[in-house]
């Protein structure tokens, strides 16, 4: 019993040298509250309510932040998110019996800005961004287009997390 006595105040160090390793989560901000004006994005593609996905998304994300809240208004807002949907595309990548394309995938081209109002700072701008995701091709064309649906709503949750993370990383460093 002498002997596990000797080990505690040992093993006590090592606990608060781990739990002191400077580990951050990214997803949480501690600073001051701040309010983000998110304006919809101009959507220069043929594909229906893609910028309102998009708005609901980064909405979603901004929603998981106890500090950061989003204002449909841009008065008495702290900082703006403008964007533009330049393009979706859907290039082929295999083809099967017939030459019949069996996967496809979907190439999200997006360009967005996040400034403070107050000072006129440009926090984060992306002039262009393209994001990828494969999807298969089923029997029918429903299933087809649930599946590109699919595929086309973890590119925009992925684009809306990234945004919401850049926007965490630049108001912890102000």
């Amino acid at each position: 019993m002498k002997t596990c006595k000797r080990f505690i105040p040992f093993v006590l160090v090592i606990f608060f040298f781990l739990a002191s390793c400077g580990y951050h989560n990214p997803y949480v901000y501690s600073g001051p509250d701040r309010k983000v004006y998110i304006t919809t994005w101009q959507n220069r593609t043929s594909q229906l309510l893609l910028d309102a996905k998009i708005y609901q998304s980064l909405v979603r994300w901004y929603q998981k932040s106890g500090k950061i809240t989003v204002s449909k208004e841009k008065e008495g807002a702290h900082l703006i998110l403008a964007g533009e949907i330049i393009s979706i595309d859907l290039p082929s990548l295999s083809y099967g019996v017939g030459n019949t394309a069996t996967e496809v995938k979907v190439l999200l081209t997006v360009r967005y800005i996040l400034k403070d109002i107050e000072t006129g700072k440009v926090l984060i701008e992306v002039p262009k961004e393209t994001w990828t995701e494969e999807y298969s091709v089923g029997g029918s064309s429903s299933e087809s287009a649930d599946n590109e649906q699919d595929a086309l709503a973890i590119i925009i949750d992925d684009l809306s997390e990234k945004i919401y993370l850049k926007t965490l990383t630049q108001l912890s460093r102000e």
